[in-house]
This record gives C-alpha cells, structure tokens and sequence, in this order.
C-alpha cells in the first residue's frame, strides 16, 4: 500500500539557499519581541519542551475549564463521521484526536484513519502517551504545519486548536491545511481572538499578571505564559483571520466568537 504522506526533504535547493545566506532573513514576532524568521520556531519549541507536562492542568486553571467547552464545540462542528480520515495539528495532549477516533469509528472502520500531530516532540510525546494510556493507538507524526508531510485532497477534516498563532507564516500554514483536505473537506481553526472591548481591561490584567503567576507556580515557568499573552495579542482577530483564510484560496469561512470574543473558531470549507 502506498504512503498517504510524503517524506520531508530538507535538502531543497530553496532551503540550501536559505542556509547559505543568513542576511536574508526576514524578521517576525515572538510575543512582542523581534526575531529572525529562523529563530521563532526553537523559542517556540523551548516554552513547549518547558510546559508539555503541565499543559492540560494549566489549562484548565487559565481558563476555568471553558477550553473543554471549546473544544466540544469543535469536535461538533467538525461533524467526523464513521471512515473519514482526519488530522489534528498541532495536537498537543491529543484530547480532540481521541474525540475524533471514537467518532470515525477508527480501529473498527477499515477506510478510517486519525492522525495526531504536532511540531513539538516533547507536546507529542505525552499526547502519544496518554493516547496510548486510553487504549487508543493512533499514529503520531511530527512536522512543521507549513510543510504537511501529506498528499493533496487526502483528508475530510483538518483540525488545529491553539497552535496556530505559533506558527510563522500563517498563511503558508492555512494554504497547506487547505492543500490535504479533499473537496467538501473542512479546516477548523480554534484559536484565542480578541475581546469585546468591555472585556479588555480585566482581560489584560489576568494575561499579564495572573497567567505569568499561575506559570510560576504551578509549571515553574513565568516566561512561557507571559509569552502566551503576548502571542494572542500577536494574533490577526477573527474579522482578519477569516479574510486570511479567504484570500489563500478557501471558498468559504464561517467563524464563531466564543466567550465575548476571547476564542474563535473558523470553519473553512472547500468546494
């Protein structure tokens, strides 16, 4: 049987060209901080490497449990039925991809497949493991949401929640998620938005002082959440991030602001 994906090759003459020549690297934000292009993806795997094991305990304590909420109403909107094929980026502890297996029936539906993923090897790793704790042996693969290491029109729904305002190039990223859906596939994106502005100000304060002291004491990291406030204040809001969506080539966008605006959910639909 062939492979469904196909195998990363670092050594494109684009890439060697890139390696050569440092002084043509664009610059980009982590948090509010400048960076080269060519730097934010390790910044970005350090806070992962530093959080993975106290991810699902953070966020429950950072949002008082609504991401549950958030991500059940994803994994509605996702609609899986019995066979199709899905993959989860940026996957993290592998609660939507657990969702996801029940739903398609994978393990009993021989066309079924479900794909957990992420960037980060150490996120993977205890999705993989707590995947593997319920009984539920998925696939796992690591890559970076830019390249997708899968053919065209190969999945039915692509889902990534809270990942991608980490990701450099947003665009390329949702130009690749849009390439691996079949047409009449969807591409969710749960993401933090902004606010209503009523919310804002006791919004920032909970980001810039509560997040960064829960951090401390509960992973014993402060920078890593204070990064975490900075990179949603980073992030396109959700009027910008459904033209995003449009212009690189979706037919259609249907976005839901959840929470007075503080998470939304896009639903990208190809024709």
């Amino acid at each position: 049987m062939t492979r469904p994906w196909l195998p990363l090759n670092p050594a494109t003459p684009a890439a060697i060209d890139l390696l050569s020549d440092s002084s043509n690297m664009n610059k980009t934000h982590f948090g509010y901080q400048t960076v080269d292009e060519a730097e934010k993806a390790g910044k970005v795997a350090d806070v992962f490497h530093s959080v993975a094991n106290k991810y699902d305990v953070m966020n429950d304590l950072m949002s008082f449990g609504l991401h549950r909420i958030w991500k059940k109403l994803t994994i509605a909107k996702a609609q899986v039925r019995p066979g199709q094929k899905i993959l989860d980026i940026a996957g993290g502890t592998g609660d939507l991809a657990a969702a996801f297996a029940k739903a398609a029936e994978w393990g009993r539906h021989p066309e079924a497949e479900v794909w957990l993923s992420d960037i980060n090897a150490s996120m993977l790793g205890v999705g993989r493991d707590r995947l593997m704790d319920r009984g539920i042996a998925l696939p796992c693969v690591q890559f970076d949401a830019e390249s997708i290491p899968f053919a065209a029109n190969y999945f039915d729904v692509v889902t990534v929640a809270f990942g991608l305002r980490n990701m450099t190039h947003k665009e390329r990223a949702l130009a690749e998620m849009l390439r691996v859906i079949k047409p009449g596939g969807r591409v969710l994106v749960l993401e933090f938005s902004k606010p209503d502005a009523f919310l804002q100000p006791i919004y920032d304060v909970y980001s810039f002082r509560v997040l960064p002291w829960l951090g401390e004491k509960i992973a014993q990291d402060a920078e890593s959440y204070r990064y975490l406030a900075e990179s949603i204040r980073m992030h396109p809001d959700a009027p910008s991030l459904e033209k995003m969506m449009l212009e690189v080539g979706f037919d259609e966008v249907d976005t839901h602001r959840l929470t007075g605006g503080i998470v939304a959910l896009h639903i990208g639909i190809k024709y």
